[in-house]
């Protein structure tokens, strides 16, 4: 039997319980069975061999905004080296437990990297590190001011609005923002049941009760309680070239001030915008889509994005995601 491609595409059924799952990261096979209108043994046929192998997996997602609505440190970096020196710093940085996303763009010599930090703070690596690192020829930081998109709520667009609606996204069928997180100091229980769905977020209640010591019943009101104080969000780690989304294509942007938070929005409503945040700098508005071809990529340029009141953009095709953590503002 031929060996199946890494990046070949998903079929559709295989997509579009992706897509259920970005709506419920442990959705039951019975309900996704219901939802999606297959047999609920399809399903857990599909769901295992899709989880098995490693093309998608469901983790929790911590959220990128604070407990009042803001978000937490970050920065957003543009990383320029000497043409042959770019894996050994794309090297360097992924070993960083601070850099959770580092994506190489089709220009060759450039890494675009988000780094956690704390706000204002003089951060080590882009004042003394990078700057000392001769392969590195020039950094480019701003800081995260505002979210308006993360990827957890992005969803793929294979379900229709009814399917939508079934999994929790309201009449409309888009997502919603995700929940400020209720209170962090969690108790012991509560701290050691989000630690165990970190790396897999569809632990079943059995296991988790068995690695806590914990009833049953006493863990799925806890996992109940823990998604309502917005403490339990799922992502879905999927190479996005599995769903038919060839390209990835980051944007910086400079809007007027006047426009900023309605192009923020504009963004973050549109299909194809899986991150757009706002930032310091002369680019105020970072985003980061998925399309299926660079047609689908022009077209968004030239028709989607006027009216915004955008004075310039720049435009970069990701090449390469060399690192994608499921922790603060993946884009």
């Amino acid at each position: 039997m031929a060996r199946v491609a890494a990046d070949s595409e998903l079929s559709l059924p295989d997509q579009r319980l992706v897509a259920a799952l970005q709506w419920d990261g442990r959705i039951g096979a019975e309900r996704a069975a219901r939802v999606l209108g297959l047999s609920p043994a399809t399903v857990r046929r599909r769901l295992h061999a899709l989880t098995g192998d490693g093309t998608a997996r469901v983790v929790l997602s911590p959220t990128a905004r604070t407990g009042n609505g803001g978000p937490v440190g970050a920065l957003f970096l543009r990383i320029r080296v000497l043409r042959g020196k770019l894996d050994t710093i794309v090297a360097a940085l992924a070993a960083r437990e601070d850099v959770p996303f580092i994506d190489i763009t089709t220009a060759g010599d450039e890494i675009f990297a988000v780094a956690r930090t704390e706000p204002g703070s003089r951060d080590p690596l882009v004042f003394r590190q990078l700057p000392s690192t001769q392969a590195v020829t020039s950094v480019e930081s701003s800081t995260l001011l505002n979210v308006f998109r993360l990827t957890s709520e992005w969803r793929h667009q294979v379900l229709t609005a009814e399917e939508c609606a079934e999994l929790g996204g309201g009449a409309s069928g888009a997502p919603e923002p995700a929940a400020s997180p209720g209170d962090p100091a969690q108790d012991p229980l509560d701290r050691s049941l989000l630690a165990a769905l970190a790396p897999d977020a569809r632990l079943p209640v059995a296991a988790l009760a068995a690695r806590t010591g914990h009833p049953e019943t006493t863990v799925r009101r806890r996992l109940a309680r823990l998604a309502e104080q917005g403490l339990l969000t799922t992502q879905v780690l999927v190479d996005h070239r599995r769903l038919g989304l060839a390209i990835e294509a980051k944007l910086l942007l400079q809007v007027t001030p006047d426009h900023l938070a309605a192009a923020g929005q504009a963004l973050a409503d549109h299909p194809s915008v899986h991150g757009a945040f706002a930032t310091s700098g002369p680019s105020n508005l970072h985003a980061a889509a998925y399309f299926r071809d660079l047609a689908a990529l022009y077209g968004f340029l030239s028709r989607d994005l006027t009216g915004l009141g955008i004075t310039h953009l720049e435009t970069a095709v990701v090449s390469r995601a060399a690192k994608r953590a499921a922790a603060l503002i993946p884009g």
